[in-house]
């Protein structure tokens, strides 16, 4: 009798702006990781992101090709999710809706719109199927926090939802707690900021993080004084795609400090520089206040603090946060990020019925549940 192996290996794929990470997960633990790093020059051949793709493609394919599995072990693929319309949290299978959708960059060009497609290549090649787990479009916040205060603009979620949701079911599970049933506050730390209020497993209020509200970051600007911004804008005659990228990339730390670099900001903090040391007080500062912020939408009942992302190793930005928010509730820290891992076990979550998987449409107003494999 000729013996089967058993389907347990699931491939992760996760691009980013001059990489692709790519991972092979098999019986619960990654056996292989690689960083493909794409130079800038290589890129810039290329007129569009969703162009890179077959490029992308072609390093993933000797990646693959490096590893010690047979197609016959291969369960599922993972890819980052993209910039969809706004859904709520969870696996959603890859489908011609949302790659039509990420294929004409509806809402914006962003490395993660490669995610889907080449998941969906991958998994074609092997006969299973792709999936995307809790993209940064993920939008489940509760009707008031929508209200902006000016008819007509209405406030959205825009987050780093793999990583805070990832970090959340992490930590709880420490606790002898699940996310479906705590009450959590996430604040993911980087070059962007985003902080948010979780109850029972949704994101329910918090900061749009990828356009800079909210506390400024090494690059975004945060909340700013609305009719000096609007006097600069008209003075200068910015254009919006130039308000964005100020917003987003030239604000923060960097225009204080020119630097976004929190290890070489720490630095010369240490070698006297006051005024680094008065600019990322500053950020602390304002991250405590949107925490608090939070920790008052949750009514002041919160399971657990959690300090997250790439700026979260920097103990000059989490010991004064951990002592000064001591008294909301306790305050972990898990510094860096744990996508590739998210993504694994969002997808396993569908796949042992633990959870639905979702299906997305164009039209996003309806969202369905349904069934895995």
């Amino acid at each position: 009798m000729t013996m089967h192996p058993k389907r347990d290996v699931v491939i992760v794929i996760n691009p980013g702006s001059t990489s692709s990470k790519i991972a092979l997960f098999k019986a619960g633990k990654m056996v292989a990781e690689r960083t493909l790093n794409h130079s800038l020059a290589e890129l810039s051949q290329f007129d569009s992101v969703i162009a890179q793709k077959d490029f992308r493609m072609q390093a993933i394919q000797e990646f693959l090709a490096d590893q010690d599995f047979s197609a016959s072990e291969v369960l599922a693929v993972a890819g980052r999710g993209g910039l969809l319309k706004p859904i709520p949290g969870g696996t959603y299978a890859v489908n011609e809706a949302m790659l039509d959708d990420l294929t004409a960059a509806k809402r914006n060009e962003h490395a993660s719109n490669l995610g889907a497609g080449l998941a969906q290549q991958v998994a074609d090649q092997y006969g299973v199927k792709a999936y995307v787990v809790d993209p940064p479009v993920v939008d489940e916040l509760q009707p008031l926090a929508r209200i902006s205060g000016l008819k007509g603009i209405e406030r959205h979620s825009a987050a780093h939802v793999l990583n805070q949701k990832a970090m959340a079911r992490q930590v709880l599970a420490t606790m002898g707690k699940t996310y479906a049933t705590s009450r959590v506050i996430v604040a993911h730390i980087g070059g962007g900021l985003s902080i948010h209020a979780h109850e029972n497993g949704r994101m329910i209020d918090g900061n749009n993080g990828i356009d800079g509200e909210g506390p400024y970051s090494p690059e975004r600007a945060g909340s700013l004084p609305l009719v000096d911004f609007v006097a600069k804008v008209l003075a200068e005659r910015l254009t919006l795609d130039q308000v964005k990228k100020l917003l987003a990339s030239q604000s923060g730390l960097r225009s204080y400090l020119n630097d976004i670099c929190i290890k070489n900001i720490v630095t010369r903090i240490a070698e006297g520089d006051e005024t680094a040391k008065f600019y990322l007080d500053g950020m602390i500062y304002q991250i405590k206040k949107q925490i608090a912020e939070m920790a008052g939408v949750l009514n002041g009942q919160v399971d657990v603090i959690i300090l997250t992302g790439g700026a979260a190793y920097a103990t000059a930005v989490t010991v004064p946060l951990q002592h000064d928010l001591a008294w909301i509730a306790p305050v972990v820290v898990r510094p860096g990020e744990m996508e590739m891992q998210a993504l694994y076990e969002g997808v396993m979550r569908v796949l042992n019925h633990e959870e639905p998987v979702r299906v997305y449409q164009s039209d996003a107003s309806t969202i369905k549940g349904g069934t895995g494999r």
